[in-house]
């Protein structure tokens, strides 16, 4: 294939072309435009930077940015500062946490209601925990 002619393609560029709006029911015409495709690319070409403008305007110069995420939070040290506050909260708070356990259980202890638990249970028929029941009361068979 043949790569398209660069002359050929300014050509349809700048030829003229009419627009005509009609009424349907009388064939009046309202409007007609004379257009060239340039025409057309250059109109939409600056609606569109227009309207990024415009856009990009409204959200930088209006309180709109703080609605976005990521955006509007201050600059680099006030970002900064933020994330080691976080940070700084949370571990306060973690240690409030287990501080307040280990609180209630120095008022267990005090109280006396501590609960042992034995960490190492085995799994014992009913026959085997009778005996054992039976030993520890010091009663032979």
């Amino acid at each position: 294939m043949s790569l398209p002619d660069v002359n050929h393609t300014l050509k349809r560029l700048r030829n003229h072309y009419r627009l005509v709006i009609m009424n349907e029911d009388t064939f009046e015409e309202v409007v007609k435009f004379k257009l060239t495709r340039m025409s057309v690319y250059i109109v939409f070409s600056t609606v569109f930077i227009l309207m990024v403008g415009l856009t990009a305007s409204l959200i930088i110069f209006t309180p709109l940015k703080y609605y976005l995420p990521g955006t509007g939070t201050g600059n680099v040290t006030q970002v900064k500062e933020l994330r080691n506050l976080k940070i700084r909260t949370d571990s306060m708070e973690l240690a409030l946490k287990l501080q307040d356990n280990y609180l209630k259980n120095i008022q267990k202890v005090l109280q006396g209601d501590i609960s042992f638990q034995d960490t190492v249970k085995l799994p014992l028929s009913k026959e085997e925990g009778k005996e054992i029941k039976r030993r520890k009361n010091g009663k032979k068979r």
